[in-house]
């Protein structure tokens, strides 16, 4: 397709023109260490799970755009590199994107999922992820930045992880974005203003836990421009929701979670 074509998809697939690939059998339980919505939580519960995810986003975020506000993710890889944005399949997605709107919107959703996993608290993984995900010209300011925020034991302490960014002995990391819609707001040929609509599962599945897999949604602002024969990341911005009325479904074992986490692998190819 040439630059100016494509769909003017509707925001969060409304219209079902943004196609969404997500792998079999997914997970929508939570787990919380108890029940989801337990007829009596303690407000003391409440408040701190809602404050590891808000701590998460604003750290995480301040690194993504260079040390100014908020932002965050999830998603899961086994390789850095290409295979940081690869599919579970053979064909890589960390490059060959449609130089059109579709393309654009493809390259936001899988760089955010790869933004987002929790092998951006890993060093070497997080830097082959930047470098595959960032315009050049960015890129170096990005890896500093994120360098700084993922190296504060503070930060690292907060969320339950160790001063290495591993998860305790006995506890999985759940670090994960699902993209349920994206939108192309701008689009000039060489560039590209995308919205991506998701789900973002983030916290330890650990029986001793303080810091519980919980969910939350958001809405990025992925500024993109085409660059050495493929769409790359140069600014974003997130706000909170839509959000979504919850079920009062009963939430996982801690088990039951880290076994998810191990038998359902992430995805990174999605639109």
């Amino acid at each position: 397709m040439s630059p100016g074509d494509g769909n003017d998809d509707d925001l969060y697939g409304g219209t079902g023109q943004t196609r969404t690939r997500l792998p079999d059998g997914g997970q929508g339980d939570v787990y919380g260490g108890a029940a989801r919505r337990p007829a009596r939580s303690s407000s003391r519960s409440l408040i701190t799970v809602v404050g590891v995810v808000v701590l998460l986003i604003a750290a995480i975020a301040f690194a993504n755009r260079g040390g100014d506000e908020s932002s965050s993710g999830s998603g899961d890889s086994k390789k850095p590199g290409a295979s940081a944005t690869a599919a579970t399949g053979t064909k890589p997605v960390a490059s060959g994107f449609a130089h059109d709107k579709q393309g654009a919107q493809s390259a936001a959703a899988n760089y955010a999922v790869a933004l987002g996993s929790a092998e951006m608290f890993d060093k070497s993984r997080r830097h082959a992820i930047v470098d595959s995900v960032y315009a050049p010209d960015v890129a170096a300011d990005r890896q500093a930045s994120l360098d700084k925020v993922y190296a504060q034991e503070a930060f690292l302490s907060s969320i339950g992880l160790n001063n290495d960014g591993s998860a305790p002995s006995g506890s999985t990391f759940v670090s994960r974005i699902i993209p349920v819609g994206t939108k192309t707001t701008k689009f000039a040929g060489d560039s590209a203003t995308v919205d991506i609509w998701y789900s973002s599962l983030f916290g330890l599945a650990g029986t001793d836990t303080k810091n519980p897999v919980s969910e939350s949604w958001f809405t990025n602002t992925y500024e993109l421009r085409w660059t050495g024969g493929d769409w790359r990341v140069t600014d974003f911005q997130q706000k909170d929701g839509p959000v979504p009325v919850g079920r009062d479904q009963r939430a996982s074992t801690a088990d039951d979670m880290a076994k998810a986490v191990e038998q359902y692998g992430g995805f990174t190819y999605a639109r």
